[in-house]
């Protein structure tokens, strides 16, 4: 592994072998959350090996232990969650959480799982590996990034955090912010797929092309971009989980998000296999048509394959559409989400009830515990080493120096600052300074 180990490689190789779908009724529960700070783990050493660029042993282990199947189906178990049981949870009567905690952590696991699959799928062999299990994956990342497409130009949801919000009006911002991480996410898990697109089944190509049409949802994402927003009269792009404004002399540069589309696109139209199954009606022509605006000389020196593309387009505005394909197709569907819904219909308010019962309400010392654990994994030389950036003020989002004195989690660029918010971080700075003194 990398100069900097989170975990051993024979730790790494445990925790891998450990991973196994579990219930939706076992969210949050002790066995739930052990496998969640195990991937917590296992996600934190990947990135930490693909920035040393040192070889990648937990993609490795996920594949030769045929665990990605594993991660596809705990993906879509925490969507459902997220989806099915947690409104059904908000609505309860005795639902009166004094610390959210332990509901943040359920809903951070999908962006936990999303993050080390994208780590992973940069090397073909776990999109192989992924076996049928990729279909629901395709399936998951088409209903992210049409999301991501029905938000318009709204983007992310705002940042800054208000004064008298309570705690539960702040998770919702929290997850509101995390979801549309997660769906940018899933646009570089897709991109990743469809550059396995030669060796993929037919059911899976034909499930991208024909029944979800992803060139055209791709060309709608090009077009609304919702990755980039105009504030202040200044261009901002989303990265790294914020806004940041973009230089004028940076503006013209492409940046990641805009590149793993166009990277998509390419492979979804230009490869023989893709080509052979892709049926260009009138509607698909006019949607393709339609990224002839974007490909300006500027983008072609930064992407030069782009000019093929480009070559493409123009052959397709002189043909004809054609009708749509009407041909007799048997081939498999994605079957996790409909599993899981059909074992679980009509017991999500059991679900709820029970997991009100037995997970969303901790005594002190339970979270006590819980925050030793997290510091634990959380150690502050891997965090600086993960973080793509220098840290942001918890309060203001400026450049920070400065770190909380006891619990040494949180930034701040002035004492000013730390004073404002300690009203929001008071309760989780103690909660974690005495789960030190506990150990």
């Amino acid at each position: 592994m990398g100069d900097m180990e989170l975990l051993l490689p024979g730790e790494a190789d445990v925790l891998v072998r450990g991973l196994r779908s579990l219930q939706l009724r076992d969210v949050g529960s002790r066995g739930w959350n052990q496998q969640h700070e195990n991937l917590e783990k296992l996600n934190m050493q990947a990135i930490l090996d693909a920035t040393a660029g040192q070889g990648e042993p937990i993609q490795e282990l996920l594949v030769t232990h045929g665990k990605i199947p594993t991660l596809v189906e705990e993906l879509i178990a925490v969507e459902m969650w997220k989806q099915k049981v947690f409104p059904v949870l908000c609505k309860l009567e005795d639902f009166k959480p004094q610390n959210t905690f332990p509901i943040y952590m359920v809903l951070h696991h999908e962006a936990s799982i999303i993050n080390l699959l994208e780590t992973v799928f940069f090397h073909k062999e776990a999109c192989e590996s992924a076996e049928d299990t990729v279909l629901d994956l395709v399936d998951y990342c088409h209903r992210k990034l049409t999301l991501l497409v029905a938000q318009g130009g709204r983007g992310a949801p705002p940042e800054e955090e208000s004064q008298h919000s309570t705690p539960m009006q702040e998770l919702q911002k929290q997850a509101e912010l995390m979801e549309f991480e997660i769906a940018l996410k899933a646009l570089s898990v897709l991109r990743y797929i469809t550059d396995c697109v030669d060796s993929l089944s037919l059911s899976t190509l034909s499930r991208m092309l024909s029944t979800h049409n992803l060139p055209c949802l791709l060309v709608e994402l090009l077009e609304h971009s919702p990755w980039s927003r105009q504030e202040g009269g200044k261009l901002q792009q989303f990265e790294s989980g914020r806004w940041q404004t973009v230089t004028p002399s940076e503006q013209q540069k492409l940046s990641k998000l805009d590149g793993q589309v166009w990277i998509a696109l390419y492979n979804l139209l230009l490869s023989p296999e893709a080509r052979a199954r892709y049926c260009l009606t009138s509607f698909a022509k006019g949607q393709l048509l339609k990224l002839r605006a974007f490909l300006t000389d500027t983008l072609l020196d930064q992407l030069p394959s782009l000019a093929d593309l480009q070559a493409f387009l123009a052959h397709l505005a002189l043909t004809e559409a054609q009708p749509p394909k009407k041909d007799l197709v048997l081939e498999q569907i994605p079957e996790i989400w409909e599993r899981l819904e059909r074992e679980n219909k009509g017991k999500w308010q059991a679900i709820a009830k029970h997991q009100l019962r037995q997970v969303f309400s901790p005594s002190e010392q339970d979270l006590r515990l819980q925050a030793h654990r997290w510091s634990k994994i959380y150690r502050l030389d891997v965090l600086e080493a993960v973080a793509p950036e220098r840290p942001r003020c918890a309060s203001c989002n400026a450049e920070a120096s400065k770190r909380c004195s006891r619990c040494q989690n949180e930034w701040y660029c002035c004492r000013e600052c730390q004073v404002k918010h300690w009203e929001m971080h008071g309760k989780a700075c103690v909660l974690a300074a005495q789960g030190d003194r506990a150990k």
